[in-house]
């Protein structure tokens, strides 16, 4: 019964009318758990004053499998590891090489670094920004931080 609610979340879609007129009606179809991502990252968002970035509170939200506490911790320790000069001159020394796999968010590269350094991931910080930048995609763009 488990696996079967499961799958059948990991199956299900959310519908919401675009746009119409008297002959059309544009659909927009997104993923359950797309949709709880983006929610739980705007919920987070507001947390901080919308002060990080979307696209890397999503990321964290993917990577476990949206748990907010646990993302909500991961921030906190990033930010206080960030503060530090040592460690953006970390990301500064291989920054081409995450622009050459086209990992162009620098938090979310700033933020790989991070959890590779802690032990978090098993795979290297350029792997894991080309994995959800590259392959997964990130949803936000420039024009989102206007829509807060």
């Amino acid at each position: 019964m488990n696996v079967k609610f499961c799958l059948q979340e990991q199956l299900s879609w959310n519908a919401k009318v675009e746009s119409e007129d008297e002959y059309t009606q544009m659909i927009l179809l997104t993923w359950v758990r797309y949709d709880q991502y983006i929610q739980q990252t705007m919920q987070i968002s507001a947390m901080w004053n919308h002060q990080i970035d979307f696209n890397l509170i999503y990321t964290i939200l993917q990577s476990v499998r949206g748990e907010i506490d646990q993302t909500i911790e991961y921030l906190s320790i990033f930010e206080t590891w960030k503060l530090k000069p040592n460690n953006i001159k970390k990301y500064e020394r291989k920054e081409k090489e995450f622009i050459e796999r086209r990992c162009c968010n620098h938090n979310i590269n700033l933020f790989s670094i991070f959890f590779a350094e802690k032990g978090f991931i098993e795979r290297t910080s350029i792997e894991f920004a080309a994995s959800y930048t590259v392959n997964d995609g990130t949803p936000f763009v420039e024009k989102d931080k206007d829509n807060r």
